[in-house]
């Protein structure tokens, strides 16, 4: 949804079913026809189809328990509210409904379309908190600011800040993931800075940060 209010290219669609997603996930490949092929991740619940470049994933409304010592959430089913509210940002909270009773209404529980507006990076609770659960998206906050060119606002950036620790739980990889990202951003500088001024870069980065 961001990304088409953004005009930004995209061939990820995802949605969010209120009960069975692969069941859902099945029933739209059937009426798609052609022998549309369905690949389905139980273990997490979700299921993906592949049309050309096109990928659409269903996945269940889901609400996420964290322990102090991992990323990697308990998951629980929930309602629509609940998985909104896990999201990492108020501008990827943005959804369209896909009911007949109200087809095509944004649901924008958190102000996300504003923030887009204004070009900010918020969270759609508190970020302290937000940043503890999953300090993933402290990157994922820098490199949503560096591609889109937004403004992190204060109280985030300061919990970017204030827990910036909680980078040592993520694994290399992923970090390394969003700083590619960032290095690949039309002004890669604008996530350097932010980096370096959370004092982030020095906990992922020394030798970048030393020079």
């Amino acid at each position: 949804m961001r990304d088409l209010i953004l005009n930004r290219p995209s061939k990820d669609i995802d949605v969010v079913v209120i009960g069975d997603a692969i069941e859902v996930a099945t029933k739209v490949a059937k009426a798609i026809g052609n022998n549309v092929p369905v690949s389905v991740f139980k273990n997490f619940g979700t299921a993906m189809i592949k049309l050309d470049d096109v990928e659409i994933e269903f996945v269940g409304a889901r609400k996420e328990s964290y322990s102090t010592d991992s990323r990697k959430p308990k998951v629980f089913s929930g309602t629509l509210e609940d998985d909104q509210n896990r999201r990492d940002f108020t501008i990827n909270a943005l959804a369209i409904s896909l009911n007949k009773n109200d087809f095509g209404a944004l649901l924008d529980p958190f102000n996300g379309l504003s923030d887009i507006d204004a070009k900010i990076i918020r969270t759609p609770l508190d970020p302290v908190i937000t940043y503890s659960d999953d300090p993933l998206r402290m990157m994922r906050a820098i490199r949503f600011a560096t591609q889109l060119q937004f403004t992190i606002e204060k109280q985030s950036l300061d919990a970017i800040s204030s827990q910036r620790d909680r980078i040592k739980i993520i694994s290399m990889e992923r970090v390394s993931d969003e700083l590619n990202k960032i290095i690949l951003s039309p002004k890669p500088s604008i996530g350097f800075n932010l980096l370096f001024d959370t004092g982030l870069l020095q906990l992922i980065f020394p030798e970048m940060y030393k020079l």
